[in-house]
């Protein structure tokens, strides 16, 4: 792992972009979030000087790295780190093994390029100028949906740090990534709910886009992922309406989840059942 008292002064690892401390605001910002609109979000209106985040598989729609794009907009230099070099949701590694994907035209302009390691982009972004411009506002980050006849509602959340405590017991659909949270098994969700669904950000180096499946399990909690190349992941609503189960955990499949299948038909059956 990276020590993070080696990375130059300016730099700011978070393993999340829910995560970030007042000192992200003017720095180079190197997260292992996902490159979609809400995490991108999160790490813009920190008004950093440059972002790094991971490119999630890239997926539907290019929602894994629209980052580039929303910090184009606004001035900042932007990268995304290849999710086949690097863990998702490791800030630590995307420093130390991490390869850039893809570039802004600001983050080109200081010299960053594809297949340059994460290390050496960050110090080139470090010549960047924030901008200290608000990135548009997400207004509808979380939805939750109840029908007559279902037995558990379905939370629609763009991020997994939506969650509340309303959610225990009850089906939780997150536009996350399926990655441990700087390899933490207790980060795999923060309540107990009957299942929770992710993307699987094209699954990545060491299967770490599905790393929370696992843990999940260990805690009876039905996991599925939604391949990446189905939905947008950052969404939810992409998730739900457009997705189709990756992968499964052991309490998912003995509750009848299979992959290839609409994750809509399975999570509403589960709302109808459970």
């Amino acid at each position: 792992m990276t020590d993070r008292t080696d990375v130059p002064a300016g730099i700011v690892l978070a393993d999340s972009a829910t995560k970030l401390g007042a000192d992200a605001s003017g720095s180079v910002i190197v997260t292992g979030s996902h490159g979609a609109r809400y995490a991108a979000y999160l790490t813009l209106r920190a008004h950093p000087r440059a972002v790094v985040h991971n490119d999630a598989g890239i997926g539907l729609d290019d929602a894994g790295i629209a980052v580039l794009d929303m910090a184009q907009r606004l001035g900042v230099a932007a990268a995304t780190a290849s999710h086949a070099t690097c863990r998702i949701g490791d800030a630590g590694d995307t420093m130390r093994r991490g390869t850039v994907c893809r570039v802004n035209a600001l983050a080109a302009g200081l010299g960053v390029r594809e297949r340059m390691g994460c290390w050496e982009a960050a110090g080139l972004l470090l010549a960047a100028t924030a901008s200290g411009r608000d990135p548009e506002a997400i207004t509808e980050a979380r939805r939750v949906l109840r029908e007559p006849g279902w037995k558990k509602a379905i939370a629609l959340i763009d991020s997994a740090s939506l969650v509340t405590p309303d959610d225990v017991g009850q089906i939780v659909v997150t536009a996350s990534h399926g990655g441990l949270i700087g390899g933490n098994p207790r980060l795999a969700i923060q309540v107990d709910c009957l299942a929770a669904v992710y993307s699987d950000a094209g699954v990545g180096i060491e299967d770490a886009g599905i790393s929370r499946l696992p843990a999940l399990d260990s805690r009876g909690i039905a996991g599925v992922t939604v391949s990446a190349a189905s939905a947008r992941i950052g969404e939810a609503a992409s998730i739900f309406e457009q997705g189709f189960i990756s992968f499964a955990n052991e309490t998912a499949c003995r509750r009848g989840a299979v992959a290839g299948e609409p994750l809509r038909q399975r999570i509403v059956r589960w709302a109808e059942t459970f």
